[in-house]
């Protein structure tokens, strides 16, 4: 995604002089960090960085106008803020690490530093989140509990005070200890040393910006910084229209690996492409009689979302906090409140020049290396786009809201630490179901049904690098493991993969089945079962992968043309 950046941004003085007004909180406890000298580094930490190619990321910025460079330029400083943010929500322990490491460079040292701030934290997230930075296990409640807290402990007080259930359970809320209590903060005071500065900066872009709707949802999110109260601004972010497309605040809870209650900052400052997008506009169109398409009973099936769903293909300019942790994402499918999804459906977002990053640079070499010859011919570009973008339009689609013992609840409560894990899978298997049915309507086009499940097959190979302990990745091994033992995946007798066209189909079918059932029930103890049967690599999935070792598992996104920055960012806060 190309960008110039012939902007106005906030000096680095500006930046401390907004900093200075907003309410201090205590510094983080610094946990088990040691000091520099002593810190272990995994001995392999140079070959794993490596695994990351740096790409520049590129967008034509040429479109934009003064007004609009001026307003990236903001939303790019006002994001910059959430790095840091992030850094505490990860961990704890994180802001302490993070000064015994400052200034390492080159080597070893350089490596694990760097490697730090692609992982947020001295934990591998291509490797069930193991330390190769100390020794530290990685807490399954991040920063957002307290590291000693079980989930037992926490059950245990929601069950004596159900007083607190809103507020414990609440996807904007941190939980500590005072002496033998247990409290939840808000995150406006958890981190009002953060979002104090991004709020303001939130506020000067939508008072640069004569677009109504962008300057309405910058106010509303700002706003949102500081009460806690998302909701406004998420229905104001659904009609968002303005050639500087900004998704920043609280959204996924992929962090939260104890309860999967707590939501993650992030940003996406991206750049407009309205054809692209205009040419997607009809798929929304199809939304209801995809939910009516579910190969599921229809007492599961979700009516009553909104199905106003906007599809939006972007350049992506910039990212900052859970946006550029670990992989980078290809699209996104934005709010995962259902009381914004019942209303209004859900947006779509493609990161187009990302995705054809990772297109030429990863998925095309591990097709050479793992699919049958003859398969590579029917690997194809806009098969892996249609793909993203029906991976996120399923996002919107299926359960959603859910009756559990006569009791209204959510599948994302009820799955609490596997939903992630199940609603990527999901996801995938969805978006291939949905676009086969859309072929078979004869609103996508035919040919469409040989090269889609050759990408699709490619596409399992690279996200299954991610690792197990990633929620998209153990979601693959799932999805590869269930097609292979229906028979709809083979494997030749050189080692490489081939789809089975005549089974394909079905087996996709069945195992959307058996996910949306998952859901629809709310059942974490068939979930829980599911994982522990398909989620664990196979030899022949384990020896595909070994194969690709000179393939990057990922790109490493550089932000050459961000206004205001030169390289990648730091996770330090602005100084």
């Amino acid at each position: 995604m190309p960008r110039r950046s012939l902007v106005l941004v906030l000096s680095v003085a500006a930046a401390v002089a907004v900093a200075g007004g907003c309410t201090k909180v205590e510094e983080p406890p610094p946990g088990d960090a040691e000091p520099a000298s002593e810190i272990a580094i995994a001995p392999d930490v140079e070959a794993r960085l490596a695994r990351f190619a740096p790409t520049e990321i590129r967008a034509d910025l040429s479109s934009l106008s003064d007004e609009d460079r001026r307003v990236l330029g903001l939303v790019v400083e006002a994001s910059r803020w959430l790095d840091p943010l992030f850094l505490r929500q990860v961990w704890q322990g994180n802001p302490q690490l993070e000064r015994d490491t400052h200034g390492w460079s080159g080597g070893a040292r350089g490596a694990a530093r760097q490697y730090f701030e692609l992982n947020f934290g001295p934990w591998d997230r291509l490797e069930e989140m193991e330390p190769f930075l100390g020794d530290t296990p990685h807490p399954d409640g991040a920063g957002y509990y307290p590291e000693d807290l079980t989930a037992a402990e926490m059950d245990a007080w929601l069950d004596a005070h159900p007083e607190d259930r809103e507020a414990f359970t609440s996807t904007v809320t941190v939980i500590r200890r005072d002496g033998d209590k247990l409290v939840a903060v808000p995150y406006s005071k958890a981190y009002a040393e953060f979002l104090g500065p991004a709020a303001d900066l939130l506020h000067q872009a939508a008072a640069a910006t004569s677009n109504e709707s962008l300057a309405h949802f910058l106010d509303l999110r700002a706003d949102a910084f500081l009460s806690d109260d998302y909701y406004p601004s998420d229905v104001a972010w659904m009609d968002l229209d303005a050639p500087v497309e900004v998704t920043i605040g609280p959204y996924e809870t992929y962090e939260d690996g104890l309860f999967g209650y707590k939501a993650a900052f992030e940003s996406f400052v991206t750049v407009a492409l309205p054809e692209e997008s205009a040419k997607l506009t009809r798929f929304k169109e199809e939304l209801p009689w995809l939910e009516r398409n579910l190969p599921i009973p229809d007492e599961h099936k979700n009516f009553d979302r909104g199905t106003e769903s906007p599809i939006r293909v972007v350049d992506e300019v910039f990212t900052a906090a859970d946006a550029r942790a670990g992989v980078a994402t290809l699209a996104y499918n934005l709010p995962n409140d259902e009381r914004v999804r019942e209303a209004k459906g859900s947006k779509k977002v493609l990161l187009h020049n990302v995705m054809r990053a990772k297109y030429d640079h990863i998925l095309e070499p591990i097709a050479e290396r793992v699919l049958a010859a003859d398969e590579l011919p029917h690997l194809a570009f806009e098969a892996y786009f249609n793909s993203v973008l029906h991976h996120e339009l399923s996002h919107g689609l299926g359960p959603g809201t859910i009756t559990v013992d006569g009791r209204k609840t959510e599948v994302r409560l009820e799955l609490k630490e596997l939903y992630s894990t199940l609603e990527e899978a999901k996801a995938d298997v969805m978006g291939v179901y949905d676009i086969l049915a859309l072929v078979d309507k004869g609103e996508m086009p035919d040919e469409l049904r040989t090269t889609l499940p050759a990408t699709y097959l490619a596409g399992l190979f690279r996200a299954a690098r991610f690792g197990l302990g990633e929620a998209h990745g153990r979601g693959v091994v799932a999805q590869f493991n269930y097609l292979l033992d229906r028979g709809a995946l083979a494997v030749d007798d050189d080692g490489r993969f081939r789809v089975v066209a005549d089974r394909f189909p079905g087996a996709i079918r069945e195992l959307a089945h058996d996910i949306l059932m998952l859901q629809a029930l709310g059942d974490y103890t068939g979930t829980a079962a599911f994982l522990d049967r398909w989620g664990t690599a196979s030899p022949a999935l384990t020896a595909a992968v070994a194969r690709l070792d000179e393939v990057p598992v990922d790109i490493r996104p550089l932000f050459p043309d961000a206004p205001g920055l030169a390289g990648p960012p730091t996770v330090t806060a602005p100084q």
